[in-house]
């Protein structure tokens, strides 16, 4: 990767806090591990512009009106709603796999948890359809990661596609790492990546470092609920588990660890294992999707199999069962009255069920229930049963 030289220092802003680990349909990066999928994501975007705008103008064309009916029939979009947790594999970006996963459901709504760097490979939970309402409470779960670090470089972007800025000869002792981790453990302050996804005066700070200039980006607390050394060789590299809260940058774990030791390093290899209540046994390679596809559209099998249900990313809520009557008033909007002896008595966000089946997001308060998001699940859901495959 060629970089420019810097020559512009600029100050991140404290009105840019809100970055876009908060936007949850980002197409840009969401922090944890990533932070610079934007060349990946951008040339997938001017790709889709110049496509949109090639479109337009054969659309257009009445001349192409029967080759488009000959040649291109409509896949008619359709209401899919739940979550498919994809084993992202490595060179994929994330916006890339949601397109890809949109076209084989034929789905009217998708978007992503939590952006997985191309370079990295594990899981990228999809939300489809109304389960993209639920996406925030995944969002804000903890995730788990396996990572190697090369150490003897310090690269600008703190992985492997950066340039090297500073190199050591030294190589660290598996006593002395382990020594160090108790100071990355816990709740630590953070200085994110020159090439992340931190908005700095409306900018991705990605993009200003790609053009040369060096951002001061403040620290900010992040908490690591667990970081350990696996393994440890002989060969410069070094193996660790990390499981970590929202916001926090697995490469500059790597890259303050490297200082620290003297020796500099950069991530090499990268896995995500956990994301909120997804777990690696949920993760469906792209290739088992693909054929499950094929065999669903010659009447073998259903897409349903695939789909986690909408209410799995809301695993750490309370679930409320109302009855019918009830469940009629929460669905045009309107609260409802708790009373009676089976009236709950806390308060905060509960997710409501009647006859098992997921009705809302809703808030109690004052001896009210009052409906928040309602969910309509008309439409391809998953198979029942799936629920319990993962207890």
């Amino acid at each position: 990767m060629n970089m420019p030289s810097a020559h512009r220092v600029i100050a991140q802003q404290t009105a840019d806090s809100h970055d876009a680990e908060e936007d949850i349909f980002s197409d840009e990066l969401r922090g944890d591990d990533q932070g610079r999928a934007g060349d990946g994501e951008r040339r997938v975007k001017d790709g889709e512009r110049r496509a949109d705008d090639s479109n337009r103008r054969t659309n257009n064309d009445p001349r192409n009106k029967q080759a488009r009916q000959n040649n291109q029939p409509r896949r008619d979009k359709r209401d899919v709603h739940g979550w498919v947790v994809l084993d992202k594999p490595i060179g994929m970006t994330s916006t890339h796999a949601v397109a890809v996963l949109k076209r084989l459901f034929q789905a009217k709504r998708a978007g992503h948890a939590g952006t997985l760097d191309p370079l990295a490979s594990g899981g990228l939970p999809i939300a489809l359809g109304e389960a993209t309402k639920t996406v925030p409470f995944v969002m804000d779960g903890r995730k788990r990661y396996r990572f190697t670090v090369a150490w003897g470089e310090e690269r600008d972007t703190d992985d492997t596609e950066g340039r090297v800025v500073k190199t050591s000869e030294l190589r660290p002792s598996a006593d002395a790492i382990r020594a160090l981790l108790p100071q990355f453990t816990g709740l630590i302050e953070q200085i994110p990546p020159q090439y992340s996804a931190i908005k700095v005066q409306g900018e991705r700070a990605y993009d200003l470092a790609r053009d040369g200039e060096t951002v001061e980006l403040k620290p900010r607390p992040v908490e690591i609920h667990e970081l350990t050394l696996i393994e440890h060789g002989d060969n410069g590299l070094s193996v660790f588990e990390a499981e970590c809260g929202k916001g926090t940058y697995v490469r500059a774990l790597a890259r303050d660890i490297g200082r620290i030791l003297g020796c500099f390093g950069h991530i090499c290899a990268l896995r995500r294992t956990l994301v909120g209540p997804f777990r690696e046994t949920d993760m469906i390679p792209l290739e088992e999707l693909e054929a499950l596809c094929n065999r669903a559209a010659s009447g073998e099998g259903s897409l349903a199999d695939a789909l986690l249900p909408v209410e799995t990313a809301l695993d750490d809520i309370p679930a409320l069962a109302v009855t019918r009557a009830d469940a009629a008033r929460l669905h045009r909007g309107q609260a409802v009255l708790l009373r009676g002896r089976d009236a709950p008595n806390s308060s905060g966000t509960v997710y409501v069920t009647v006859a098992g089946r997921l009705l809302a997001l809703a808030e109690i308060g004052n001896g009210e229930l009052i409906p928040k998001r309602v969910f309509n699940l008309t439409g391809l859901t998953a198979s029942p049963g799936r629920s319990n495959e993962r207890v």
